[in-house]
């Protein structure tokens, strides 16, 4: 059972909002971006929303990077000068993620078990993560910035969106620190769910990155009084 805004959150129009990042070049350099399939209860996440539904409409910027060995981190940022509002290592290799991403379309989807709602739910600590419909594992959020995310975030304050490699410091095992940056259409469907779709300004054919939020237990509570007639909290 899903309420009407997170449905709305979820369901798909498909004419017109079909995202495409400026410059392809940006694609072809690291062959990133892949089709997602959804296979966990995520999968009502999984398309845009009518504009009636929304209560908040804000672009926001997201970068994904990692070094191409190790594990990619996610940042999210009010715009490319501001300290990240949530950021996170993914349990996933980057170069797991860019295989996956050379299909076309990407969704990734963190889901928290927390009963509570004394939190944002961006400040929530723990998180299931899933890519293309399956469980990847699950991540904390971090509450300090790391040396070398700190290093990513400074390099690219000048950036509002691009891919590429980064220059590092010191060679590592781990290969080279890749990224992609781009600016996202943030959804809010309630207090317990929102969505980041990829905005590609110019037109330029690509593929489609989406990233949902969702605390599902209170989504099916919510779910379940409408249903039951009861009284929403």
């Amino acid at each position: 059972m899903e309420t009407p805004k997170l449905m709305s959150l979820l369901r798909h129009t498909a004419e017109g909002r079909r995202t495409k990042m400026g410059g392809r070049g940006i694609f072809r350099m690291l062959k990133l971006f892949p089709m997602l399939t959804s296979g966990c209860k995520m999968v009502a996440l999984l398309g845009r929303p009518s504009k009636r539904s929304l209560l908040s409409d804000k672009a926001t910027t997201i970068t994904l990077f990692g070094y191409r060995k190790g594990r990619v981190s996610l940042a999210i940022q009010e715009d490319p000068m501001s300290p990240p509002t949530f950021l996170i290592e993914l349990p996933m290799l980057t170069s797991s993620l860019h295989k996956e991403m050379a299909s076309g379309l990407v969704k990734i989807a963190l889901e928290s078990e927390t009963r509570t709602q004394k939190k944002k739910l961006i400040e929530e600590y723990l998180w299931a993560v899933y890519c293309n419909g399956r469980k990847s594992g699950y991540s904390i959020r971090r509450k300090q910035i790391s040396d070398d995310e700190g290093h990513v975030m400074q390099i690219l304050r000048g950036v509002s969106m691009g891919a590429g490699v980064l220059p590092c410091d010191k060679e590592t095992k781990e290969g080279e620190m890749t990224y992609l940056r781009a600016r996202f259409e943030r959804v809010v469907g309630s207090k317990d769910s929102e969505a980041l779709y990829m905005i590609n300004p110019d037109g330029a054919g690509g593929p489609e990155l989406s990233i949902f939020l969702v605390r599902w237990w209170w989504e099916l509570l919510r779910a379940s009084r409408k249903y039951f007639f009861f009284p929403m909290i």
